[in-house]
C-alpha cells in the first residue's frame, strides 16, 4: 500500500460535499435554536393571518347553564371545616395553610366520622345526575329544533326554485 493517506483515496465530490457541511456548521446558532426560532416566527404568523393572538387552540365556550359537578366527600368536609378554622384563627389569610390544616384532618378522621360528608356527597352526587339528565335532555330538543327549522328552510327554498324553474318551463312554450 502507498502512504498516500486516505484523503487521496476518497473522490472530490466526496470532498466538496464535506468541506461545505463544515463551513455550514462554523459560527451562527445550533441547529435546535434555529429551529425553534423559525417554528415560532411561523406559527405567530400563522395566529396573525387567523386574525387570532394566542396559538393555543381555542376552548370550546362553556355553556353557563349546565349543572356543576357535585363536590367529593372531601370538599364538603372542607366547606365546614373552612368555617371553623377561621372562627379559631381570624388572624389568619393564607389558603394554603387552611387546605393543609383540612387535608390533614381529613386524615386523621376515621371512616364513622367520615360518613356524614360522604352521604352528603352522595347525596348530591344524585342531584347533580338528576339535573344532568334534565340538561342534556333540553340539549337534545333544542338540537332536534335546530334541525327541523333548517330543514323547513332549505325545503321553502326548494319550493320557490320549483316555482321559478316552472316559469322558466312556461317561457319556453311561449317561443
Amino acid at each position: 500500500m502507498s502512504g498516500g493517506g486516505i484523503l487521496e483515496r476518497v473522490p472530490s465530490v466526496t470532498l466538496a460535499f464535506v468541506s461545505k457541511r463544515v463551513d455550514n456548521m462554523k459560527g451562527g446558532k445550533p441547529k435546535s435554536q434555529a429551529k425553534n426560532a423559525a417554528l415560532s416566527v411561523n406559527k405567530k404568523a400563522a395566529a396573525v393571518a387567523k386574525g387570532r393572538q394566542s396559538t393555543r387552540k381555542d376552548k370550546q365556550a362553556k355553556d353557563p347553564n349546565k349543572p356543576k359537578r357535585p363536590p367529593s366527600a372531601f370538599f364538603v368536609f372542607m366547606e365546614e371545616f373552612r368555617v371553623q378554622y377561621k372562627e379559631k384563627h381570624p388572624q389568619n389569610k393564607s389558603v394554603s395553610v387552611v387546605g393543609k390544616a383540612g387535608g390533614e384532618k381529613w386524615k386523621s378522621l376515621s371512616d364513622a366520622e367520615k360518613a356524614p360528608y360522604i352521604s352528603k356527597a352522595e347525596k348530591r352526587k344524585a342531584d347533580y345526575e338528576k339535573n344532568m339528565k334534565a340538561y342534556n335532555k333540553k340539549q337534545a330538543e333544542g338540537t332536534k329544533a335546530d334541525d327541523e327549522e333548517s330543514e323547513k328552510s332549505s325545503e321553502v327554498n326548494n319550493e320557490e326554485e320549483d316555482d321559478e324553474d316552472d316559469d322558466d318551463d312556461e317561457d319556453d312554450d311561449d317561443e
